[in-house]
């Protein structure tokens, strides 16, 4: 049988002064608080979390040795926070953007659809074999036409609202920092 998801994850940071150098991009010359996080950083946190489901919270367990390396928390905070709020921003408009593409692809699908089930009907006036041959065609091509924009409506948007909600959960995560014992 297997075991739960876990409702509340904890991140694990350290201040250490050579842990904390990985934490970002080393070709960014930003004071600490406004660096970009690295790439294997933010793979770090994202294996962390691998195993939340919609209703876990996150927590960012930081710890530091001496009062000199307990300085660099906030700054720490604040580049994490703030990346997954740009991050989140990303996926909202990149979210915006399948809905307007997925909605025009619907109406022009409809519009073809229109014209197409009102083509038979103009060019033959009355009811023969080749009429209602076309007419089953027609309705095929438009079944098919409408296939896709409707099946990307229903099940293509759910990962970008999962992964707004965790890059959201993420920036608002709480903090705690604590001394870690030798």
């Amino acid at each position: 049988m297997s075991k739960p998801l876990p409702k509340k994850i904890n991140i694990f940071l350290s201040l250490d002064q050579e842990i904390i150098k990985g934490y970002f991009n080393p070709q960014d010359p930003a004071p600490m608080y406004k660096r970009q996080l690295s790439h294997e950083f933010e793979a770090y946190i994202m294996t962390c979390i691998r195993s939340a489901k919609r209703d876990s919270s996150f927590t960012y367990k930081i710890g530091f040795k001496n009062e000199q390396d307990k300085q660099y928390a906030d700054s720490l905070v604040f580049a994490i926070k703030r990346h997954f709020s740009e991050s989140k921003t990303v996926l909202n408009s990149e979210f915006e953007k399948f809905k307007r593409r997925t909605y025009m692809l619907l109406f022009f699908s409809m519009a073809v659809v229109m014209i197409c089930q009102g083509l038979p009907s103009l060019l033959f006036k009355e009811e023969n074999t080749v009429q209602s041959g076309l007419k089953n065609s027609m309705d095929v091509l438009c079944w098919v036409i409408l296939w896709k924009p409707i099946d990307r409506l229903i099940f293509y948007w759910n990962p970008y609202l999962k992964d707004i909600s965790i890059r959201e959960r993420l920036e608002k995560a709480e903090v705690v920092v604590a001394e870690v014992e030798n």
